[in-house]
């Protein structure tokens, strides 16, 4: 049996969420009222119907996400309805009364003494949901505050403690290559990153060059790595002994965007480009082409 599911973005995110389209006749830019774990919500279709079979209809399909935590099931669920004005004007009176309640919310922090900043106030599109991210240095008890806000906002009350990445998220930034962070604009799940591939790719490992806004490693770290380790895998190690046109030489760099190689000789350093030259397979040693 065949299927069709279409794209779904929440709050203009950039992780996009996949349902099936219950029959309805949708286009990219519609809003649609869905159901997440989080509640009825309204969303706005990102991209055209795509036809799926029923066994592509079980698999999770980048529907689980543990950093917004909006669908999360292994199998992909119906879009409810194509959304009425009633509801976008209804959505966007949520969003007007969510500072209302971060300054409550704010108020009763400061009555306990909790360690917590708040970074955001999402309303369900039912209002019977709010879900408020906050950020800690440290684990928080927040049960005496939750217990708090239900009896005042008669609503179901969801306390998320979130990273500086998820932070950095949701309340944007420019990065340090002065564009818009890749988490806000780009991206749909983080990627994962670590100081190998700074070094893999020839970066200063000052942290202030290798670091995003967030404080932790850029994410744009991962997107071009796989490419970089593959040429490195071509590469002489630095201090073997070569063989080039002109004599033997030590290899002092290797350039992986030109994928060329520098090597000292007696009184003086030239490039070879890597395809004129052979590696063994051990990667210690090269031998030059033969050129004849």
């Amino acid at each position: 049996m065949e299927h069709k599911k279409i794209g779904i973005r929440f709050d203009n995110q950039p992780k996009v969420y996949f349902y099936t389209t219950n029959n309805l006749k949708l286009n990219v830019g519609d809003y649609v009222v869905v159901e997440t774990v989080r509640g009825v919500e309204l969303g706005k279709v990102a991209t055209p119907i795509k036809k799926i079979n029923e066994q592509n209809l079980n698999i999770d399909n980048n529907n689980k996400n543990k950093d917004n935590n909006i669908p999360n099931s292994n199998k992909l669920k119906p879009i409810l309805r194509l959304a009425t004005k009633k509801d976008i004007e209804k959505s966007l009176a949520n969003k007007d009364k969510v500072d209302k309640y971060l300054q409550k919310t704010k108020q009763y922090i400061k009555k306990l003494n909790l360690d917590m900043k708040l970074i955001k106030a999402e309303l369900t599109l039912d209002c019977a949901k709010i879900i408020i991210s906050f950020s800690s240095e440290k684990r928080v008890d927040f049960r005496e505050l939750v217990k708090l806000l239900a009896s005042d906002f008669k609503m179901k009350i969801e306390l998320r403690q979130i990273g500086t990445r998820d932070e950095v998220r949701i309340m944007g930034g420019v990065g340090v290559c002065g564009r818009t962070c890749c988490c806000c604009k780009n991206s749909g799940d983080f990627e994962h990153v670590n100081i190998k591939m700074a070094k893999l790719q020839g970066l200063s490992l000052t942290p202030s060059n290798i670091s995003g806004v967030c404080g932790r490693l850029l994410c744009c770290l991962a997107y071009e790595n796989k490419q970089y380790a593959e040429i490195y895998d071509k590469m002489p190690l630095i201090g073997s002994i070569v063989i080039t046109p002109e004599g033997k030489g030590e290899v002092v760099y290797n350039n992986l965007l030109n994928e060329t190689v520098q090597v000292k000789f007696e009184d003086s350093y030239k490039e070879f480009p890597l395809n004129k030259l052979k590696i063994n397979k051990y990667n210690k040693h090269i031998e030059c082409e033969n050129l004849n």
